[in-house]
């Protein structure tokens, strides 16, 4: 079963923004690395087998990341 993250990074400063802008996007590399996932810079498409790495990685930035899951049941392509 799908799971779409949606994500958005968040700070009170550029500073901080920048700094953990820059963690979250380097650790989430590091996670997939082979490509296995289909992301963008906000979104996040996985299977059902990554979902407990990515809501493990996900609380790590709890409060500087928001976060939204959502259970694909179908998909439907627009024309």
């Amino acid at each position: 079963m799908p799971f779409l993250y949606i994500y958005d990074v968040h700070a009170k400063d550029k500073k901080k923004f920048n700094r953990i802008k820059r963690r979250f996007y380097y650790r989430l590399n590091q996670l997939f690395p082979d490509h296995s996932v289909w992301k963008t810079k906000s979104a996040i498409l996985v299977t059902g087998r990554h979902t407990r790495i990515l809501d493990d990685f996900f609380r790590s930035f709890k409060g500087s990341v928001i976060t939204y899951k959502v259970d694909l049941n179908s998909i439907e392509e627009l024309e």
